[in-house]
Formats: structure tokens, sequence, C-alpha cells
């Protein structure tokens, strides 16, 4: 049975992914915030009793993801989705401040590395081994043609180097490094009028998911498998 551990999933795309490995019968381990206020991860749980197991991890407190490694100990874990992530909407050129940047960047680029590192072995002991870095095409430089979204772009942008770099360095252990574009999700960030359902999102991704392998360690690929540029 495939244990898969999920950041970020109480709502949204985080949530979309434990429902969708939980129906695959899948071991799912996964975080949030909140526990008491995640009402659709507690009805997942009632739903799958002895296959999900949800932790309490507020990734904006210093070093909370040093818990992960004894609450894990030796369990092997085939798929890490680091999932969680968080947007800001003072993002243009004038109004950019330094402190809701430090912010964004704690949750979606230094959270997801520390989180790796703390439970590596872990994924190291799994059979699939399997890393996914929910990016976003916003993050990609050649594709940055309108500028604007300082704090979002460059969260992104540093992630996808991170995933670039521990496709390299995690290669020799087997383990596949991957970063994702979900797609423009309609979701809290992603908005009303964004063109792609979480459960679209979430299909193709799972998709992808099961098709790489560790000869695509350190590609960045959208939703449905397209090679999205650097």
């Amino acid at each position: 049975m495939t244990n898969v551990f999920i950041t970020g999933a109480n709502r949204g795309l985080g949530l979309g992914f434990v429902k969708s490995f939980l129906a695959k019968n899948a071991n799912v381990i996964c975080t949030t915030r909140n526990i008491s206020g995640s009402q659709e991860l507690l009805e997942c749980k009632k739903k799958y009793p002895n296959n999900i197991e949800i932790l309490e991890l507020d990734l904006l407190k210093e070093n909370s993801e040093n818990t992960l490694s004894d609450l894990l100990s030796d369990k092997p874990i085939d798929i890490l989705i680091n999932n969680a992530g968080v947007g800001n909407s003072n993002q243009q050129f004038g109004s950019v401040s330094s402190k809701p940047w430090l912010e964004v960047l704690k949750v979606n680029l230094i959270a997801p590395l520390m989180i790796t590192q703390s439970i590596i072995e872990n994924v190291k002991k799994g059979s699939s081994k399997k890393i996914y870095f929910l990016s976003s095409q916003l993050g990609s430089i050649e594709e940055n043609t309108n500028g604007g979204m300082y704090i979002y772009r460059s969260s992104k942008a540093s992630l996808n180097q991170v995933v670039k770099s521990l496709s390299v360095d995690l290669k020799e252990h087997g383990i596949t490094v991957v970063s994702l574009h979900p797609g423009w999700v309609k979701t809290d960030m992603g908005g009303p009028n964004a063109p792609v359902s979480i459960e679209e999102s979430i299909k193709g991704m799972m998709k992808v998911i099961e098709a790489t392998e560790i000869r695509d360690t350190g590609r960045f690929l959208d939703y449905d498998g397209k090679e999205l540029p650097w």
C-alpha cells in the first residue's frame, strides 16, 4: 500500500490530493494548521478511519517541521507532495513591503525544503521515492512578460531552483524530484475566474505523478504533463 505525505491539506488542491489518494486505497499522512477547523479532513477521517493520519503543522512557526521525523519514526514515505502555499495581494511595484514578502517566502520556499530535509530518510525507505513541489507557471522567468507579482513570482522561481538542486543531490538515492504547475485553479487563492477546476487539476497531476520516474527528475511540468520553461 502506498504511503503519501501531503502538506496544506485542509482545502483546495491539498484536500483534492487527499481525497484522490484515499480513493485509490493509499495511506495518507497530511498536515493542516488547525485540525479542529479542518472539517472536510475530519470527514475524510470518518470515511477512511484506517487510511488517514492528520498532523497539525503551522509553517510560519520557527522549526515547526522538526517534529515530523519523530512523529513519522521509521515509516516509509513513497510520495511526498509539498503543496502548502500562500499568496499576497500587494505585489505590484511601489506597494511591496518586506514583512508579507518574508512570510510568503517562509511558507512557499523555505518550509518545503525544511520539511523535505526533515523526512528524507522516510522517503529513502519508500518504494516509489517521489517528491513533488507545487510551483507555478508564474515562477517561470522565461514566461514573465507581464511583470508585477513580485512576492509570489519570486517565491515560486526560487522554489524551482530548490527543486533543481534537490534533483541533483538526491538522484544517487533513486529519488525523483519534480516541480508541478497545477494550472490556474479555481481555489481560494486562484479566485472564481480561474479556468481550471480542482478536480481537473488533481486528475491531471495524479496522472503525472503516476507516470514520472527517475528519468524525469528535475523537470518542471504542467498538470497535463507538458514541459514548462524555467
